[in-house]
């Protein structure tokens, strides 16, 4: 098992073996239990957000993926949004980390009319850092709001009340269009031992905030139910009530190659591709022309797709000097601007590969106008109005993450594979700045390095650069989705786009002004 693999389940351990027995105690299951019950039988969660806080916390004790499950499953032959509070992390308590996931689920399942289902099980805010959870637009809040806009959206929304639900956190499965609750759990504003301080009145949890005061007298809740089996049987029947999903993704498709080609160093993205698409012709768009990005037309499934890809071997344009692999020139970025608009005019999703280093410098290409040609990419990427999906094989870095469709620009999902690097620009070119940065600033205090310690502190900022530009550092903060295994990028793929295919708002393809 690789160190990744260990660190995924861990993670998934959630608070750990002592955790899940008090849970297992209150007669409540935790929730990855119920999520298993849940969705179809011998179906997995697509989840999203796995190593969310990853590394963070620390002095709080951690927080493994946020304290919140989240993913795609399929329930009743239906995919939906599940979002389930994991109460063995802290008592299910949001922090700043918890408000981010649950916004970019919400997120996913809005832009691609999924129906949400929450697993609610939480003590609300971790209120040592309240004031990094509470009251900004991408905060607690916004929860709510979104929980508001949605409905109004026509996007279904069932919640399960399945423990704690309090203070503002109650405000979320209420509302929901649909409400369950099972018998032990309390949803309340403030709790017994708050209520008697603030006005001195002594009341039992039941009387305040139980599942039958709440079905019988305050007609908050539309299902009680005696425990958590039985309170999933009735989420699957009524998800299976739900207008049934229009199939458009064929997962019995295979690709013309079976092995994937090696990514280290040079090579031909095109094999790569071969490896992922389907076993159909792949329609290169002017392919003797700005040959660093490689952009056509290919299948996925069955479904046509556009494909922008970062070229990671050397290219010999018909004039001008050789062109080095994962860097973007003039005539590659407006090639790839004219292609996603070209993909918008025909309604075409689009798959963005990323292994790139940037945009080529120098005054030969400033002089060509790379500014010019790159603002037009970004400019067609951000108003693009089709289904994005990015995958990061390899470098980030600088611009070249926003050209070739960034966690910025909107992506319906963004994947990495562990190998993937995240940063403004290269370990070693960071090092050198920050290094320079720093024996500047020693100078200025009177003191001159030696070549001992200026070797130590070039270590030093390289190791904590490095850490920095780890895919786990992005993902821990959620800059991607999820880190896919290279083996598993075609299934993962196939998932992404039967999610991201779902609905197209019909919103008119327009930019503005480019430049030309």
């Amino acid at each position: 098992m690789t160190s990744l693999a260990k660190q995924a389940e861990t993670i998934r351990a959630g608070g750990g073996a002592k955790a899940i027995e008090r849970q297992h105690a209150k007669g409540r299951l935790t929730a990855r239990e119920r999520i298993a019950r849940l969705i179809d039988p011998k179906t997995d969660l697509f989840e999203i957000g796995l190593f969310a806080a990853h590394g963070m916390y620390a002095e709080w004790g951690g927080a493994p993926s946020a304290g919140v499950v989240t993913g795609v499953g399929r329930v009743a032959d239906r995919r939906v949004m599940i979002i389930a509070n994991d109460a063995t992390v802290k008592a299910g308590a949001f922090f700043p980390m918890t408000c981010k996931k649950v916004l970019r689920a919400q997120r996913i399942a809005h832009e691609n009319r999924l129906p949400l289902v929450y697993l609610v099980d939480s003590a609300g805010v971790f209120l040592p850092l309240q004031d990094e959870v509470f009251p900004d637009e991408d905060d607690f809040g916004r929860i709510f709001r979104n929980n508001a806009v949605i409905s109004a959206d026509g996007i279904p929304q069932i919640a399960a009340i399945m423990g704690n639900c309090v203070a503002g956190g109650g405000y979320l499965p209420v509302m929901c269009d649909q409400l369950l609750m099972t018998e032990g759990s309390g949803l309340y504003l403030a709790g017994p031992a708050l209520v008697k301080a603030a006005i001195g009145q002594s009341v039992s949890h039941e009387d305040l905030g139980g599942a039958a005061m709440h079905a019988s007298i305050s007609g908050t809740i539309d299902y009680r139910e005696p425990d958590d089996p039985r309170c999933l049987e009735r989420l699957r029947r009524l998800v299976g009530a739900l207008p049934a999903d229009v199939p458009r993704v064929d997962f019995s498709k295979r690709p013309a190659e079976k092995k994937l080609p090696a990514t280290k160093g040079e090579y031909d993205v095109r094999d790569l591709l071969r490896a992922i698409l389907d076993d159909a012709p792949f329609d290169e768009y002017k392919a003797e022309y700005g040959q660093t990005i490689v952009c056509g037309t290919g299948r996925l499934g069955g479904v046509a797709v556009g494909v922008v890809a970062n070229q990671r071997q050397r290219c010999k344009p018909a004039v001008g000097p050789l062109q080095y692999g994962g860097v973007i020139y003039v005539d590659s970025a407006e090639k790839a601007a004219r292609f996603v608009m070209d993909c918008n005019q025909s309604r075409t999703p689009i798959l963005f590969f990323q292994d790139v280093n940037g945009f080529m410098v120098g005054k030969d290409s400033e002089q060509a106008g790379i500014i010019r040609a790159g603002a037009k990419l970004v400019n067609v990427i951000s108003n693009s109005v089709v289904p994005k999906i990015t995958l990061i094989t390899g470098g980030s870095y600088g611009a070249g993450n926003y050209a070739l469709c960034g966690k910025a620009f909107d992506p319906r999902l963004i994947l990495a594979w562990p190998t993937a690097k995240y940063a403004v620009m290269g370990g070693d070119q960071a090092a050198n700045t920050l290094l320079d940065v720093q024996v500047q600033a020693l100078k200025r205090a009177g003191h001159e390095p030696d070549a001992k310690e200026l070797d130590e502190l070039r270590a030093k900022v390289k190791a904590a650069y490095d850490e920095s530009t780890d895919i786990r550092y992005a993902a821990a903060r959620l800059w991607i989705d999820a880190i896919v295994e290279p083996e598993d990028t075609r299934a993962t793929l196939l998932e992404a786009l039967a999610i991201a295919t779902r609905h197209d708002s019909g919103r008119e393809f327009k930019t503005g002004v480019l430049q030309v």
